[in-house]
């Protein structure tokens, strides 16, 4: 058994093991099963059944992540996106008031043309067309993402009125709790303890639940219930001449979200080759078989996750940990108690620490040449301040081709970039004008 998933997998040549990939799978897995109960939370609000978009959650993840593993052997998890949830439920389906059945087969769409980009090649041109210097910044702009996430999760910075962001109550709980994690994880990883940073997970979640602000799971078992979403969507009703915005705004915040989480974590993890990413047209096709597929059981939007990066922290470096987290997810739809028994302040450390990690890109930009380090830096400024990473790296597009042309540079600007930042201008503009 070992020598043929060491075969398919590359475990040698990728310099890991079957116990590395299991460890790291089980690491992004504990990062974002917030997603099995997050998702129905929100999606909830347009009137879906939740029992259904939990089961849709579970499944979608699950396939889209062994895609991505078996077929471009990468190391990144997909699940239905956090971003597009919020935009399927609030523009979408409250804001626009179209149902929700509608708005499933606008996503199904969408996820026709993802597939559609990609056997074109023309996302991979995209991807590929990205200068060293987004994809270097990029990474470290995710890094920063994810970290802030970490710690508004932890409650060791909150909204403030006056300076938008502070730092929270140390008198509280969750943030003794969370500090707690940070040390624990942080002396795991110095001390360069296996699984350091899956243990700070369990460690910190254990202390929660000494300290009576977490619980144990509610039970074991809670049978799936599909019916509700599965195969509900409304084909008839997306096909209509005013929902192409919509499936546009799908199209184009997905595209660059997902390209800039793919380009940050293989940045990461080492995986880009001369300046690409091998293999990156399978990787691409990942998301849009899940995001049809989720449409079709009952969810919105799938992509990959940032909390890849924790995975790969923890050593995953092929798609065997894709295994065991589309495992996980599936075991999930059975055991969605224990999955959601891990409370936000136990996995918080976890991305502050990855975030500090991904962000040692930063020292391969070119810092001395202006017109590399401002594009760089608009990138990883603006990923955590717009809270996007389609707005960080759309930005440093922009930014690019501007100081390029500006110093008489422009031959080094590709004809993708001058198509995306054009694109991107006229996103801007119509954005304004709404």
């Amino acid at each position: 058994m070992k020598p043929l998933l060491d075969r398919y997998f590359k475990l040698t040549e990728n310099q890991t093991t079957v116990r590395q990939e299991l460890l790291g799978g089980a690491t992004t897995f504990m990062t974002m099963a917030y997603i099995v109960v997050v998702n129905p939370q929100i999606l909830a609000q347009t009137g879906m059944p939740p029992e259904g978009v939990v089961f849709a959650t579970c499944i979608s993840a699950a396939v889209a992540t062994l895609v991505m593993g078996l077929y471009a052997n990468y190391p990144v998890a997909l699940a239905p996106g956090m971003s597009l949830n919020a935009y399927f439920t609030y523009s979408v389906c409250i804001g626009m008031h179209i149902p929700w059945r509608t708005a499933l087969g606008v996503v199904f769409l969408s996820g026709v043309l993802f597939v559609l980009l990609t056997i074109t090649r023309v996302r991979e041109q995209i991807v590929d067309g990205i200068p060293d210097c987004l994809k270097h910044s990029t990474a470290a702009g995710i890094g920063l993402f994810i970290a802030f996430v970490g710690m508004r999760n932890a409650k060791l910075v909150v909204a403030n009125p006056a300076t938008f962001v502070s730092i929270g109550n140390f008198s509280d709980p969750a943030v003794q709790a969370a500090c707690f994690g940070i040390v624990l994880t942080l002396v795991l990883m110095a001390r360069r303890i296996n699984g350091a940073i899956l243990l700070g997970i369990l460690g910190t979640t254990l202390f929660g639940i000494v300290r009576g602000i977490a619980s144990w799971p509610s039970g074991l078992v809670a049978m799936p219930q599909p019916s509700s979403t599965l195969l509900q969507l409304d084909f008839r009703g997306a096909m209509h001449l005013g929902l192409l915005e919509i499936i546009f705004a799908f199209l184009f915040v997905d595209l660059f979200d997902n390209v800039g989480t793919l380009v940050g974590v293989c940045e990461q993890a080492g995986f880009i080759k001369n300046g690409k990413i091998p293999r990156v047209g399978r990787v691409l096709l990942a998301d849009g078989v899940g995001t049809m597929f989720g449409a079709l059981t009952g969810t919105s939007t799938v992509t990959s996750y940032i909390e890849s990066a924790a995975g790969i922290a923890a050593g995953a470096r092929t798609g065997l940990s894709n295994v065991f987290v589309a495992a996980l997810f599936l075991v999930a739809l059975l055991f969605s108690p224990l999955a959601t028994a891990i409370p936000g302040f136990a996995t918080a450390p976890a991305l502050i620490l990855v975030g500090a990690l991904m962000t040692q890109s930063i020292a391969h930009v070119k810092w001395a040449d202006f017109t590399e380090a401002f594009p760089a830096f608009m990138t990883m400024l603006a990923t955590p301040l717009t809270f996007s990473i389609a707005t960080g790296l759309s930005l440093g597009v922009i930014a690019f081709s501007i100081v390029k042309l500006a110093a008489g540079k422009y031959r080094e600007v590709s004809i993708v970039l001058w198509i995306l930042t054009g694109l991107f201008l006229l996103r801007y503009i119509f954005l304004a004008v709404e």
